[in-house]
């Protein structure tokens, strides 16, 4: 059964629209989530958390991000692709599996998907083929992408770059480079950056960063279950602590939280379209 937002909100069609929050990736589908995902759901919700991108890992995770999505049709929205953590030598007919959803039913974006470089290199070069064949594939179906780059920044942006044209946009996933980095991506002019817990950290150099970004090219996001905010670091993600992102980004940049909900929000559907 559907869950929907707080009747509260209902009575405040303005302040609804001004503090609603979207969590453009959240992983409300994975087994952390299997014990209390009602409840994880809807604590959300009345946090008015309202919205949810669910980007897809691999062809393992099909079933539970579309059962979640079922589950919660007003709220969760899903998104497939082939995470490059799971590109290995049978990348191609992975590909081909997950490229077979996307006549069966409805997606918001491709994702996530890209290169990542932290863990193991042995399949790079199927991760770079991968990741264009997905741009590609967003291109024909207009669709955004969601972009995973881990250690890869440089890799990342030279296929980005070949390939854009006026029909690419989408969302760097889990933004940590630097200003130089980020006005790369500005460059680009159809593209956000998703920023979420790693904000909060301490001996994070994102504040410093996002002093040189405007808000308008900025999306909210958790990553859960991983990458949680202060104060509950070491815990848990959920949704509900998207807050402590939004309320960071006010600190950084100086204005109301009301404005970080509603300017976020206003970029969230420049990439994704009405939801």
């Amino acid at each position: 059964m559907p869950l929907f937002c707080p009747p509260e909100m209902e009575d405040d069609k303005n302040r609804l629209e001004q503090m609603n929050l979207v969590d453009t990736h959240t992983h409300l589908f994975l087994p952390e989530f299997d014990a209390d995902r009602v409840d994880m759901m809807q604590r959300a919700l009345d946090k008015r958390v309202a919205r949810f991108f669910l980007p897809n890992i691999d062809g393992t995770t099909v079933a539970s991000l579309l059962k979640t999505c079922d589950e919660f049709p007003s709220n969760c929205f899903p998104m497939i692709g082939l995470h490059p953590c799971s590109v290995d030598a049978n990348y191609e007919k992975q590909l081909a599996e997950i490229k077979g959803w996307f006549g069966k039913r409805k997606f918001y974006a491709v994702g996530e998907i890209g290169i990542d470089l932290y863990h193991d290199t042995t399949y790079v070069e199927q991760q770079k083929v991968a990741f264009r064949t997905q741009i590609e594939w967003a291109k024909e179906m207009n669709l955004p992408i969601i972009i995973h780059c881990r250690n890869s920044f440089n890799e990342v942006m030279d296929i980005v770059t070949k390939l854009h044209d006026d029909r690419l946009k989408g969302i760097f996933h889990c933004f940590s480079g630097t200003v130089e980095e980020a006005k790369r991506v500005m460059d680009l002019k159809s593209f956000k950056m998703g920023i979420g817990g790693v904000v909060t950290y301490k001996k994070s150099t994102l504040p410093q960063v996002l002093k040189e970004i405007p808000l308008s090219h900025i999306v909210l996001e958790t990553d859960s279950p991983y990458l949680t905010p202060v104060p509950f670091r070491g815990k848990r993600n959920e949704s509900s602590y998207l807050w402590y992102v939004a309320d960071k980004l006010s600190e950084i940049y100086r204005v109301p939280i009301e404005e970080i909900a509603a300017v976020t929000t206003q970029n969230a559907m420049e990439v994704f379209g009405q939801f």
